[in-house]
């Protein structure tokens, strides 16, 4: 569905978060009087500037509701596969998005390079942002957008040699054509919004269909199973290709960066580094020439964003960690240091037996469950024989920060690195990471928003 088949349509935006107000505005500037609705949030409502061609609509969305429209403007977090959007389909209303207006619009068609999409359960924000700023190392004009915190519709208009563009996989199937697509890994996360594993799977993998080449992690068995029909497949943590193995950056057998040059730290991240220049090779890029300007990354926010000490404990914010694989990673990269790790937040139903069998074998030295799933992860930790962690619970952030400091031994690590999404507590997990720098006693205003988003 393209903008001018909505010229004649009723049409409604809803949602007015990052992606809602995109599409309102994009909207608007194409259609200055046209009349519109926006279904939004009672809270959401004051945020809305004054629009005499503009009806505004808070409160419970139901199907009749809906049924009143031709096109819907959803947002992401909207689900399809849940009331009231199956009843209102089948009355024949029509859904889009503002991701999906874009790529029906197709501003980067004309593109040197084209677009890359990127996408996986953990590491597509930096993944992202890495096969950016190595672009932009060799005097590529590069646009970086999409759920990394800038929606496509507010770059429409503008001109790049190369789109990289990150997908959730609330927004993976309205993406392409791709010339290349990356899927970093693929767990299991958003199951209140999918309904099941094998759905959120199937999601995440029709970025594949829009790819003309798809690079995806040779170290997943499942990954490698549903993709090997791909016409056209590049492996990342491969040997053959780019890999990490013994502390460096590998190109088949040649030794060519050292992780400890890395300002990003795990070996995850040294795996989105391999994905990050096997999509820049892919583009027929010069990644030898881009290969050192990695180690000038800087590395995002709230990803093991180590905020510096305070009373002899250091403190790291990981709170993009909203799987409990991100948390596994996250101890993993903190080896051999003492750390109490915060864990919990929204209880979106996933499987912490993973977590449980990691922390069984490489015990940290603490764990606070808090968050409204907080008794479950506990319970299911408390199956374990003669642990060697202790274990503790907190309701809220708050009270978990004052366990972790009052059970944390000098020169030791307070981790928040939740596992869960954050909507139990905050409206997302920036916030989340903010509110947890003030509570170690830091200031959450030095905290920076993502660098390099729009094109440059």
């Amino acid at each position: 569905m393209r903008m001018h088949d909505l010229v004649d349509a009723r049409v409604a935006v809803w949602g007015y978060g990052r992606e809602g107000r995109a599409a309102l505005a994009a909207l608007r500037r194409r259609f200055p009087h046209k009349q519109l609705t926006l279904l939004c949030a009672a809270d959401e409502r004051a945020h809305v500037s004054d629009d005499a061609n503009l009806d505004v609509i808070t409160g419970t969305v139901a199907a009749r509701t809906l049924q009143t429209f031709d096109v819907i403007v959803k947002s992401p977090g909207i689900s399809p596969y849940k009331p009231p959007i199956s009843e209102a389909v089948a009355a024949g209303v029509k859904f889009t998005s503002a991701t999906a207006l874009w790529f029906a619009e197709n501003p980067a068609a004309r593109a040197r390079y084209g677009i890359v999409g990127v996408t996986g359960t953990k590491g597509k924000s930096t993944t992202s942002a890495m096969i950016a700023h190595g672009a932009r190392a060799l005097g590529i004009r590069t646009a970086l957008a999409g759920n990394i915190g800038m929606p496509l519709l507010d770059l429409e208009g503008q001109q790049a040699e190369l789109w990289v563009v990150e997908l959730s996989s609330f927004q993976t199937a309205e993406a392409g054509p791709l010339e290349v697509g990356v899927i970093t890994n693929l767990y299991e996360e958003h199951l209140d919004w999918h309904g099941t594993g094998e759905r959120y799977a199937a999601d995440k993998l029709k970025l594949a269909d829009a790819a003309r080449t798809l690079i995806v992690n040779a170290d997943q068995p499942a990954l490698l199973a549903r993709t090997a029909a791909h016409t056209h497949r590049v492996l990342f943590a491969d040997a053959a290709g780019w890999h990490a193995r013994d502390g460096a950056i590998r190109r088949g057998d040649k030794r060519l960066l050292p992780m400890a040059q890395l300002p990003v730290p795990g070996e995850h991240n040294a795996q989105n580094v391999c994905a990050a220049l096997a999509a820049l090779e892919a583009l027929g890029l010069d990644t030898g020439a881009a290969l050192p300007h990695l180690s000038r990354f800087k590395p995002l926010p709230h990803r093991l964003h180590g905020l510096g000490s305070r009373a002899g404990l250091e403190y790291i914010n990981d709170s993009i960690a909203t799987t409990p694989q991100a948390t596994i990673e996250a101890l993993r990269s903190l080896d051999n240091r003492m750390v109490t790790v915060i864990v919990g937040g929204f209880d979106r139903g996933v499987d912490w037996s993973g977590f449980v069998n990691y922390v069984r074998v490489c015990p940290p030295h603490a764990i606070i469950a808090s968050g409204a799933n907080g008794a479950r992860i506990a319970e299911a930790l408390c199956t374990l024989e003669s642990p060697r962690f202790e274990l503790l619970s907190a309701p809220t952030l708050e009270q978990a920060v004052g366990v972790a400091r009052a059970c944390t031994p000098a020169g030791g690590v307070v981790l928040l690195s939740p596992g869960a999404p954050s909507f139990d507590q905050f409206r997302d997990y920036a916030e989340r990471g903010r509110e947890f720098a003030r509570l170690a006693g830091f200031d959450p205003a030095s905290i920076a928003n993502i660098e390099g988003l729009g094109v440059a």
